[in-house]
């Protein structure tokens, strides 16, 4: 054989050797996560739905082997937080919260992006227990009194809630249509507001999520009704809206997702990392603190959810005419 002829095997070899080198480029140039995740929160620090999403992405980030830093980006009812979710690369790198109200403020303009089509869904997590709640010394002991106080009186009894076309100034309107009463609503901007309107004697009810459970526990406020399908645990002496004879039900659900058009392989990733963040004993502890019932979606499950609440609001916003009330 000649001396300058490879042999067999060295060919065998260097063909080998050349393959592996061009596969492992482009997995090493695709790696991810390989640097820290921003999570959009679009809500204050402290709150409930803080609280939920730190715990959710310290655990996910453990799973996918990179911090997962909150950044929050609250106002508007939510609505800054998505949009810039929304605006965000879809590099994998951004993530964040996307509370099921942009069905609602999306139709209204307050979000510019469709969420129907600008998101990536990862998860549906968990809901929030709403409730109507009144000073501990208020005449209204049930919800029937508050009802029968609003037939004698109508649009004269007030309540607060933390922004007009959220999801306590609809559940209200909601419930009340399906009393047969009017009430007169005050709205605030935001539930801490709202709860310190009635607190201090200037708003005759409460309608919020868990902000008033201390208040209830201390004996400072009275709950009247939750609005889930079944009652909290730490409050089961409270009948839910709907085993009064009320058919309503308000669980705002929240959710984590990311701009259109991630990777379909990094956002498997993603969604089963949140699935194991969910199904943890971290993230089940501060559900049950601030009685938050789990409410689990994979992502194209979220999807359809979404879509199907899209749908339903398009409806409620004519019922309740938001759009004027928006305007006014």
């Amino acid at each position: 054989m000649p001396p300058d002829r490879p042999n067999r095997r060295d060919f065998l070899y260097t063909t080998l050797g050349a393959a592996a080198l061009a596969a492992a480029g482009p997995l090493r140039a695709q790696a991810w996560p390989e640097r820290p995740i921003v999570f959009i929160c679009p809500w204050p620090a402290g709150g409930t739905a803080d609280q939920s999403m730190r715990a959710l992405c310290t655990v996910a980030g453990k799973v996918l082997g990179q911090s997962i830093v909150v950044e929050n980006r609250a106002g508007a009812s939510g609505m800054i937080g998505a949009k810039a979710l929304a605006s965000a690369k879809a590099d994998g790198y951004t993530i964040g919260q996307i509370p099921i109200s942009v069905t609602r403020f999306a139709q209204l303009g307050m979000l510019q992006a469709d969420p129907r089509k600008d998101f990536s869904y990862i998860a549906r997590t968990s809901g929030q227990t709403f409730g109507i709640a009144v000073k501990a010394d208020s005449p209204f002991r049930t919800l029937q009194d508050l009802v029968d106080a609003a037939k004698a009186r109508p649009g004269q009894v007030t309540y607060a809630h933390a922004g007009v076309g959220g999801a306590t100034h609809v559940g209200m309107e909601e419930f009340a249509g399906a009393a047969g009463i009017r009430l007169n609503q005050v709205p605030y901007k935001g539930g801490a507001e709202a709860l310190a309107g009635v607190l201090g004697g200037h708003v005759d009810v409460l309608a919020d999520s868990s902000s008033w459970a201390p208040h209830v526990q201390a004996g400072k406020l009275r709950l009247l009704a939750t609005w889930g399908e079944q009652r909290p645990p730490r409050f089961k002496d409270t009948p839910t809206l709907k085993e009064l004879g009320y058919h309503v039900v308000v669980d705002a659900p929240n959710g984590i997702g990311a701009p259109k058009g991630v990777d379909p392989a990094i956002l498997a990733q993603l969604r089963a990392a949140f699935r194991q963040a969910v199904a943890s004993p971290e993230f089940k502890a501060v559900t049950d603190k601030i009685d938050a019932p789990v409410m689990y979606l994979d992502g194209p499950d979220y999807e359809k959810y979404v879509n199907t609440v899209y749908q339903k609001e398009t409806v409620l916003i004519d019922k309740l005419k938001l759009r004027e009330l928006m305007k006014g």
